[in-house]
């Protein structure tokens, strides 16, 4: 997200002023705008217009427009728009004051935010929003014989950006000329998906990962086409492709890729990377030593009156509330156990492991110390 103008004060009013660059700016736009805010942006309209022979013709016209929101109404990750309906506040002569209107927030379009209280949630956003370091940081290449998903994974989500299939014969008898051919196919496919989809510029490394030896074939026929049809990208990169076994070729396989030693060394500094680890020392606690570990918002909450948490984990999810009182709930928790010293890891629920968090309530937290009574405690 590049930031054109900021003007606020923590914890209270301001504006800033920005425009998306690529999909996880919008995803932060998502997180960021909730309903009572104030969106200034550009827009196109159609109006009608009398013509001189008395008839109406329908125009496009650019205005600005500022809407209070309402409700952030969609959020479409594949065509990267963002949909927000609120009422405008700003008199123009095509739309009255009032009147509803649903303004779409594109790439490379720019929009002001205001904001009554900027409080730490909406600080924490902004500011991941803005990092410099914010790309895609791994590409994978999910595969099986016949199948393959290219994903992207970014700071804050995970792209499946093309599925790859292909009938393939089997490998008996004499059909084997056919499996042969079907496989080559195949492979040419997929190569082409990572020629155009996989930016050694942006991602830090790409792995393929597959069952059985689907990876080390495909990876072979990589190499082979990169050097005879003298594929810069591929040839000058070849250390960045990573090899990793899975137990299938689909989307939740890429749980074992990111748990994989060899990639995270890869990406252990970036979100997606830390999400995980912090997910696996939660759940290697609550495994070994289950007075240390608790989940679900009564029993975090209790935790954090007892000054107990060393570590909350949260998904963006639940700071999208539509009601005021419990984000800000949840603001207040995040910035309270900071001050007393925890650290916070906020999960983004286009994530893997943001999807995993959620199905056990979306908070969690690991323990300073034993609090064996809180099982007793209702959740």
């Amino acid at each position: 997200m590049k930031i054109v103008r900021k003007d606020l004060v923590p914890g209270g009013p301001g504006s800033v002023k920005m425009i998306p660059v690529d999909s996880d700016d919008l995803w932060y736009a998502y997180n960021l705008i909730a309903p009572g805010d104030i969106v200034m942006a550009v827009t196109v309209r159609k109006v009608l217009r009398e013509s001189a022979s008395g008839g109406r013709d329908a125009e496009r016209v650019k205005l600005k427009l500022e809407i209070k929101v309402e409700e952030v109404a969609d959020y479409d990750k594949v065509g990267a728009v963002l949909r927000i309906r609120g009422k405008n506040i700003l008199e123009n002569e095509y739309v009255k004051i009032g009147a509803f209107h649903t303004l779409e927030l594109e790439l490379q379009r720019p929009f002001v935010l205001r904001k009554d209280v900027w409080d730490s949630l909406a600080l924490h956003e902004l500011n991941q929003a803005s990092d410099p370091a914010a790309s895609a940081d791994l590409a994978v290449i999910l595969m099986q014989e016949g199948l393959a998903h290219v994903l992207l994974v970014g700071k804050s989500m995970t792209i499946t950006r093309s599925r790859i299939e292909t009938s393939i014969p089997r490998k008996h008898g004499p059909a084997i000329a056919g499996y042969e051919s079907a496989l080559s196919k195949f492979f040419e496919n997929v190569l082409q998906a990572f020629l155009k989809h996989v930016d050694f510029s942006v991602v830090r490394c790409a792995v393929i990962a597959s069952p059985g030896f689907t990876k080390d074939q495909f990876h072979r026929h990589l190499l082979l086409e990169a050097e005879r049809r003298q594929l810069r990208s591929i040839i000058e990169n070849k250390s960045r492709i990573i090899l990793v076994h899975t137990s299938s070729g689909y989307k939740h396989s890429l749980r074992e890729v990111l748990d994989a030693p060899n990639v995270m060394n890869m990406i252990k500094d970036t979100q997606a990377a830390q999400e995980v680890r912090v997910l696996q020392d939660f759940f290697g606690m609550l495994s070994n030593d289950p007075d240390r570990a608790c989940y679900g918002p009564k029993h975090v909450e209790v935790a954090h009156e007892r000054m107990a948490i060393q570590t909350l984990l949260i998904t963006d999810e639940l700071f999208r509330n539509a009601d005021v009182v419990a984000r800000q709930k949840y603001a207040n928790l995040v910035k309270s156990v900071k001050d007393s010293g925890g650290t916070v890891h906020i999960f983004s629920s286009l994530h893997v492991s943001g999807e995993q968090l959620a199905q056990i309530t979306g908070i969690a937290a690991i323990l300073r110390f034993p609090l064996p009574d809180l099982d007793d405690i209702e959740m």
